[in-house]
């Protein structure tokens, strides 16, 4: 019996150059509503969505009052940004290749419905991606697993089929909960002695470097079946 092979790609930070502009973003919503947390630690959370962001900078047992008010700042403030945004790169002729290896793409996103429409028109591969989640899709964000889970249900395969690829901690350990390794890039920020020691099956610089090295990737590797 056949069966689908799937690489999901987390979004933000991995394919696109965004992982700094949401960074600078939840900075300022944060300051705006008198939370003042250091640049470089709103920059180690980015990669979780805004669940489970803000409790990790400012804690479980806060005042919840001002959070959807924060939320809200920080779509506003990255949204003013969106015609920055550029593709890493190597990003679409990455996606192509492991598409022309046989693997359904399925892109891994918690952005909203519209963010998403942005993204993947400067993307531009919509020819090789078969589905993507959004926001909508996921009761919890990474690192829980589920939106993980949801991509993979999207791609119609089996966890021992598929590699996720992503640019963050949260990215590597929402995989690993979901039972699929992780191919890292470090075009996020985070290190790859930070991605290895997360679980990364193997870490490279970015995208391009993925593409030039995919043979040698778990990407390239047959599935079962």
């Amino acid at each position: 019996m056949t069966t689908t092979a799937a690489a999901l790609f987390d979004v933000d930070g991995t394919l696109l150059d965004t992982s700094y502009f949401h960074a600078l973003a939840w900075w300022e919503a944060l300051r705006q509503y008198d939370r003042t947390v250091p640049a470089a630690r709103v920059h180690r959370a980015i990669g979780m969505g805004a669940d489970q962001l803000l409790d990790h900078l400012l804690g479980h047992d806060r005042d919840r009052d001002a959070d959807e008010a924060i939320t809200g700042a920080h779509a506003a403030l990255y949204a003013a940004r969106w015609p920055a945004i550029t593709a890493l790169p190597g990003a679409a002729d990455l996606l192509r290749a492991c598409a022309g290896r046989g693997r359904r793409i399925v892109l891994a996103s918690s952005a909203s419905e519209r963010e998403l429409t942005v993204l993947r028109r400067v993307l531009d591969a919509d020819d090789v991606i078969a589905a993507a989640t959004t926001a909508d899709d996921v009761a919890a964000t990474k690192p829980a697993p589920d939106l993980v889970r949801a991509a993979l249900d999207r791609a119609g395969a089996e966890p021992r089929d598929t590699v996720f690829v992503g640019d963050t901690v949260w990215d590597v350990v929402a995989a690993g909960r979901a039972g699929i390794p992780c191919v890292a890039v470090e075009s996020g920020g985070f290190s790859a002695q930070e991605l290895l020691g997360a679980g990364a099956a193997e870490v490279h610089r970015d995208t391009a470097e993925l593409l030039a090295d995919l043979d040698r990737s778990l990407l390239a590797q047959p599935h079962a079946g």
